[in-house]
């Protein structure tokens, strides 16, 4: 394994001069290089280290905005804190005056926090010195996040590696979707997450504030549809500015998404009248695509409309505005007489020609306030002008129609990160893969892509654990050179990426356990750990297809302490792959040591779960691990036991999540 990975990490970079030469120089590289996320376009590896003394301080000159400044001082208190030098730099400020320069930061002008905006950055490391340079603030802030995952170690102490960077984003939109609607997400979840966002280089928020279950928007010429429609929870416009002011600072567009037409009874509950039907209607506490949709031939729709759209003109200064479009069915205009009448005086053939007359007002609108137009893939009509942009969810078809009619687009397809599946399965997801069929013009309307976090079955203690640190592989696609494709590579440097966003304030690692010692009723916690280090929720929306969940419902259970990519059952697979491959003694104990503990597990979960009743759902689960893992331990011994009884039970869901390691074992007895 060593030696591959070795292999790897010279093909990624240049060698500065030729001169890394023997193996000692290789492994020293590979140790400083290995940890990179998303791969910079082209890294060049000296020799030498730039070593990191108390003394270090950081310099800014050029014509950067002042968000540059802040930047720098956060860089600097990231370091002061890994290395615990005490770094005496209090904050970086334009003019001062200083003893001894680590960093040098130089930048052209400032960079404006809009699409196409020049995000390049050129790092070099000396031994006496680190450069930084770039043409914007938000090129210089990339710049930052390299060189802090850069940071190394020796037993002389902290150094950045001496090396030149030269890099710039494949593609201008890298986005995340924050659903706040359907479980309504607090102000420190959004900042901490556009941390993360910042820390691996995305650059676009799209903030989904409107659901049949919230209306999340304070409205102030309206104020129904806050007051009545979001429960008391909904974001006052202040907060709203403070969100958008807090991710421009990180270089970070932020861009509202109010969903119409349907997907809207929280509109309803305070403004009936703007219904397709007669209400009263009320919040939906349920998951699902719903009936009620606001009626496109009344004006008073599109005077509330125009008002909403104008108020949060004036917060979003974006120029991209989502008005979703997504998921209507259409039935309340079916069963609505007048509507029926209206389509048949205007010559509308169906509701698709209906929704697209009312996008064509919505248009309207958004021009007078100067904002383009975003909205799901459904909005994608022969009638439709091609000022708008489509936002592929429902697959890769409808970004290349698109880009072939003359659209912009995105895509989410394959980045709908709460299917809670693998990282790997969004990873190998591309906007523009070799093979599609679109000439150079068509591939410029492909601006990139934005990782989706639903929050139908997420709350604010696991919503970090659904986010990340799979969107950083995502962020790796929309970044990286389109060759950058290895999926082993990409999992062990998404470890240490974990880790390091948790300095940002985080959750994703530290909630789990909090979460397990709820569970267990106290802190041993260790059987339950191992259980659901193996397990994953179910995916792709199969964990509420018997509809028990709501808006209030316990997301407190197993399948919400398990993650996408089962750390012990990835390791499992690892060391099975191993063994099958080399035989080694070494290998075969590492593989019988991890199906011992699965074996004798299922005696303390039990006990845990006589006190524990909520763990009681996953009682057969445990003993299908036991069974699973003695099956594995006699198929290791020689033996040939009946296996199909044990596998299929081992197959079967239970409370709500899955074996992961079922495929291991079966390839143990095949062997």
């Amino acid at each position: 394994m060593k030696a591959k990975r070795i292999f790897q990490i010279v093909a990624a970079v240049t060698i500065m001069g030729g001169n890394i030469t023997g193996t000692a120089s290789v492994l020293e590289s590979e140790e400083a290089f290995s940890r990179l996320l998303p791969i910079p376009q082209k890294v060049m590896v000296g020799e030498g280290r730039f070593r990191i003394e108390k003394s270090f301080a950081v310099k800014v000159s050029g014509q950067p905005d002042d968000r540059l400044y802040g930047a720098a001082s956060r860089f600097l208190r990231r370091l002061d804190q890994r290395t615990g030098l005490f770094l005496p730099q209090d904050y970086v400020e334009k003019g001062e005056t200083l003893e001894s320069v680590g960093l040098e930061i130089s930048v052209k002008r400032p960079g404006e926090v809009k699409l196409g905006e020049d995000e390049t950055y050129f790092l070099s490391v000396e031994a006496g010195i680190v450069r930084l340079s770039a043409e914007t603030d938000l090129g210089a802030m990339h710049g930052l996040e390299t060189l802090l995952q850069l940071l190394s170690a020796d037993e002389q102490g902290y150094y950045f590696p001496v090396s030149r960077i030269e890099d710039s984003p494949r593609f201008p939109w890298r986005g995340l979707m924050i659903d706040s609607a359907r479980h309504f997400m607090p102000l420190d979840l959004i900042k901490r997450n556009l941390d993360g966002m910042a820390a691996v280089k995305m650059n676009v928020m799209h903030w989904h504030l409107t659901e049949d279950q919230g209306f999340r928007a304070e409205i102030k010429s309206f104020p129904k549809l806050h007051e009545m429609g979001s429960d008391g929870m909904y974001y006052t416009q202040d907060e709203m500015r403070e969100i958008v002011a807090y991710a421009a600072d990180r270089g970070i567009r932020v861009y509202p998404e109010f969903d119409v037409p349907g997907h809207a009874t929280a509109w309803l509950v305070g403004h009936p009248e703007l219904a397709s039907l007669p209400g009263p209607y009320e919040i939906e506490r349920g998951w699902g695509i719903f009936d009620p949709t606001l009626d496109p031939t009344k004006e008073r729709v599109y005077e509330v409309l125009e008002a909403v759209f104008t108020e949060m003109a004036a917060i979003f200064p974006d120029e991209y505005f989502h008005i979703g479009g997504d998921e209507n069915e259409g039935h309340h205009w079916d069963q609505a007489e007048h509507i029926q009448a209206f389509m048949k005086e205007r010559g509308i053939a169906d509701n698709h020609e209906l929704q697209s007359f009312f996008n064509k007002r919505l248009l309207t609108i958004l021009e007078k306030l100067d904002k383009k137009m975003v909205g799901w893939d459904e909005i994608l009509q022969p009638t439709m002008p091609t000022n708008i942009m489509i936002h592929s969810w429902r697959g890769r078809d409808s970004m290349e129609a698109a880009a072939k009619q003359g659209y912009a687009s995105i895509l989410s397809n394959g980045y709908y990160i709460d299917l809670m599946q693998p990282a790997s399965e969004h990873y190998l997801v591309d906007p523009l893969p070799s093979d599609i069929d679109l000439d150079e013009e068509e591939r410029a309307r492909v601006y990139g892509g934005e990782a989706t976090m639903w929050s139908e079955h997420v709350t604010l203690e696991t919503v970090d654990s659904r986010i990340w640190p799979r969107t950083a592989a995502i962020a790796e696609r929309l970044w990286s050179d389109a060759s950058i494709r290895d999926v082993e590579d990409m999992y062990r440097r998404l470890d240490t990426i974990a880790l390091q966003l948790e300095e940002l304030g985080l959750t994703h690692i530290k909630n789990r356990d909090m979460m397990m010692r709820r569970l267990a009723g106290g802190y041993d916690i260790e059987a339950l750990r191992v259980l659901a280090d193996v397990v994953e929720p179910l995916k792709i929306y199969r964990r509420n297809a018997d509809l028990s969940y709501r808006s209030f419902s316990p997301y407190t259970l197993l399948p919400d302490v398990a993650v996408a990519d089962a750390k012990d059952a990835r390791r499992f697979r690892a060391l099975v792959d191993a063994y099958l491959e080399t035989g080694h003694a070494a290998d075969k104990a590492a593989v019988e040591s991890m199906l011992n503990v699965w074996r004798t597990n299922h005696a303390s979960f039990a006990r845990l779960a006589d006190r524990s009743p909520a763990l009681r759902e996953a009682l057969p689960l445990s003993e299908a691990l036991r069974d699973l893992a003695t099956l594995g331990l006699a198929a290791m011994g020689g033996e040939s036991p009946d296996a199909a009884p044990v596998l299929e039970r081992a197959r079967e869901p239970v409370a709500k999540v899955e074996l992961q390691v079922v495929d291991g074992v079966e390839r143990l007895l095949e062997k």
